[in-house]
């Protein structure tokens, strides 16, 4: 019976202290990457908005900056969900 006992165990729900480390790691490694980019990049996000502004009307959440370095380069990465007209 060990057998059927095993495979019909209902599987048990995560323990609280497993899913808040879970979720404070998550959290840790969003902050970390915030430390490692440039102060200037949320003011360069900025006056990207502003700029398309002047040509459509968007959100700021329709704008996405994102800086990725690697060994030798840095790579600056700009989305830009634009409206359909």
């Amino acid at each position: 019976m060990g057998i059927f006992d095993y495979l019909l165990k209902k599987k048990e729900k995560p323990r609280t202290a497993a899913v808040a480390k879970e979720r404070l790691q998550i959290i840790v490694a969003h902050e970390r990457r915030k430390r490692t980019e440039p102060d200037y990049l949320p003011m360069m996000q900025q006056e990207i908005i502003q700029v398309i502004r002047k040509y459509v009307s968007i959100a700021d959440d329709q704008v996405s900056v994102q800086l990725e370095s690697s060994d030798d380069c840095s790579v600056l990465e700009l989305n830009v969900t634009l409206p359909e007209s």
